[in-house]
């Protein structure tokens, strides 16, 4: 049985996870129905503009894929535990804060097929918006005790190291692609890694599960975010919620690039010097670049780290007890590899 049978179809099925049992099926279900409600509660506010703004996002759907995965690591100990909605709201308005910062430093017009909220209003209400969601993920989290407070001051100051990362680009003789791991893993790996430690931890399990669970969610973000790379790439139009060759248009290295540039092979030469150019924006440049980026092998090179990160996951997932929670974390992993085809 699954949750959705469509990636990101419905705001509260988060992703097409195959539970081997009704009661792990139920447990999530119901838990992310819960954590919808917190969400949309905590969005609101005396102040009616924040409130609209807020919810414009909250409204536009998602996949709640990290509140999905604190629910299905709490199986690790007790599923019922009081704490674990909580602690996945937390997680996920922690995550739509950063879509608000992160839309104002793109300049982005749309987002999740609606139109961002500094488009819709202004770059001031955007950020605001970004900092009240966060203050009300901190708000809960105070509740759960120190320790959490603890862990998500370290998770957010990864998550802005990885920005400021992205945001400066390479140092002055950094090789580009270890630049590409090290933002990964802080901007997006590092709030999956504390999905999979608070729905353990806040579950009661063992130290040693809290452990495994963090490793195991941050080499799956990692291996999330270089699927959706892939994706960009690989994906005919709506397949995988935005227009094919975005990244390319933006002028963002995403990981097939990085690999596509570090070719030395002499038919590359077009393919790089229209890589190097940064934003294609002219149309014919574009679909001319994408349509070479496609056939190049770096696609296969990047599909093999895809594979090698879903392998780093599913070696911390298989130590752990046996059982329909690891199941569903086994499948989780064939997924992430499967969406890209």
């Amino acid at each position: 049985m699954s949750v959705c049978c469509e990636f990101g179809a419905c705001v509260t099925s988060a992703v097409p996870v195959d539970f081997p049992d009704n009661a792990v099926e139920a447990d999530v279900r119901e838990g992310l129905a819960l954590v919808e409600a917190v969400i949309r509660e905590t969005s609101r506010t005396e102040e009616s503009l924040l409130t609209e703004a807020s919810l414009h996002l909250v409204d536009a759907g998602g996949k709640r894929f990290r509140a999905m995965l604190v629910l299905l690591a709490g199986q690790f100990g007790d599923p019922q535990d009081i704490r674990l909605v909580p602690a996945a709201a937390a997680i996920e308005l922690t995550h739509l804060a950063t879509l608000f910062h992160d839309d104002v430093m793109d300049e982005a017009a749309i987002r999740r097929g609606h139109p961002s909220a500094n488009s819709r209003w202004d770059n001031t209400v955007a950020i605001l918006t970004g900092d009240f969601l966060f203050a009300r993920a901190s708000r809960i989290l105070a509740d759960l005790g120190p320790e959490a407070i603890r862990i998500q001051t370290e998770t957010f100051a990864r998550l802005v190291s990885g920005q400021v990362a992205e945001t400066i680009g390479p140092r002055p003789g950094e090789d580009p692609l270890d630049h590409y791991w090290h933002v990964v893993m802080e901007k997006t790996g590092s709030l999956i890694a504390t999905s999979g430690r608070f729905g353990a931890m806040f579950s009661g399990a063992p130290e040693e599960i809290v452990s495994r669970m963090e490793l195991a969610c941050e080499a799956l973000g990692v291996a999330f975010q270089i699927s959706d790379d892939i994706l960009d790439i690989s994906s005919e139009a709506g397949q995988s919620g935005k227009t094919p060759g975005t990244d390319l248009r933006e002028g963002v290295r995403s990981l097939p690039v990085l690999h596509a540039l570090r070719s030395a092979e002499p038919g590359d030469q077009r393919l790089r010097a229209l890589l190097a150019r940064g934003p294609l924006t002219d149309d014919a440049e574009h679909a001319e670049a994408l349509a070479l980026l496609r056939a190049h092998p770096a696609m296969k090179a990047a599909r093999a780290d895809l594979i090698a990160w879903t392998g780093k996951a599913r070696e911390h997932v298989l130590a752990l007890p046996p059982g329909p929670a690891r199941t569903s974390f086994e499948t989780l992993c064939d997924f992430v590899v499967e969406r890209t085809g």
